[in-house]
């Protein structure tokens, strides 16, 4: 037989002792009295004690009972802290949603996402972390984050994808470059072979670049300024000295203001697909399907 108590036993005898009957404690417990005489005789069995004198009067808690009283309000006390800090630590985790986003998705798109989100889900926050396309796709196959976006060109097959949105890629100069002034655009070649400034290794950006050379069999060289975020490169290009491969949403407003100009590259294919990716084990659900959701009708998807 288990002799570990049953903590609804506990709860009986705990109130029987403040209250003196059986009965008053079944009905604080929405059970039968005797339900609750058989829960305490087999209480006593299980730890060889005799618990509780019973009378037609009521019933009293005996010496060794009120021993075990005082250890059992310790045991139920304990037990609604398990029970309140699981329930609080539910609750936080079902207010906050974890996403990671690449740069450009996470400076240009994302804001107005979550914006849109906090409006739907007041009181709900969501927790966005920035990475490059590699470091999102790393954490999403590891389950360390339910949800993530990327803008490389390709993904791995044991995630699942859904589209967020579609960006192109464009070669951006200072008005005083040499190519701002070109009558002709550039080539595949040219592009390839210029020292230009650029996102690093593992990034979307970069990775779609040097796949759309690759397929013009334009391999891009090496010898290029490498910054970690698309605000760095931008802020090279705008000092004038070096060309730069950049987002067009990450470069609107420069372009638009003509503090930076956009070279033409002539038979290079630029343009991506801007991706939500989760593990199929973890559909988002909640408020990461929620999240999914705006993001994809903000692309019109």
């Amino acid at each position: 037989m288990d002799t570990r108590p049953d903590l609804v036993a506990l709860d009986l005898l705990v109130r029987v002792a403040a209250g003196g009957s059986v009965g008053a404690a079944a009905r604080e417990l929405d059970m039968t009295q005797p339900h609750a005489s058989r829960l305490l005789s087999r209480l006593e069995r299980q730890l060889g004690l005799q618990l509780l004198e019973r009378s037609p009067a009521g019933s009293r808690v005996t010496a060794e009972g009120e021993v075990v009283v005082s250890w059992a309000r310790q045991a139920l006390e304990s037990v609604d802290r398990v029970v309140t800090g699981a329930r609080s630590l539910a609750a936080e985790r079902a207010a906050r949603l974890r996403v990671v986003a690449s740069l450009t998705i996470a400076e240009q798109l994302a804001p107005a996402w979550i914006a849109r989100f906090r409006r739907e889900q007041p009181g709900h926050q969501v927790r966005l972390e920035v990475a490059n396309s590699e470091q999102v796709l790393e954490r999403v196959l590891s389950g360390e984050v339910p949800l993530g976006f990327v803008e490389s060109p390709s993904v791995p097959q044991e995630v699942s994808v859904a589209a967020v949105g579609l960006d192109r890629l464009v070669v951006v100069v200072a008005p005083e470059h040499p190519w701002a002034r070109r009558t002709s655009p550039l080539t595949p070649t040219e592009l390839a072979a210029a020292e230009l400034v650029l996102r690093e290794e593992g990034s979307g950006t970069r990775r779609t670049l040097a796949r759309a050379l690759a397929r013009a069999d334009a391999p891009l060289g090496e010898g290029h300024l490498e910054l970690a975020s698309t605000a760095a490169v931008r802020a090279a290009a705008l000092q004038g000295d070096l060309p730069a491969v950049l987002s067009e949403l990450g470069v609107a407003d420069q372009l638009a203001a003509g503090a930076l100009v956009e070279v033409p590259v002539d038979g290079l294919d630029l343009s991506r697909t801007l991706r939500a990716v989760w593990l199929p084990s973890r559909r988002p659900t909640g408020d990461a399907a929620r999240l999914l959701r705006i993001a994809r009708a903000a692309a019109g998807a």
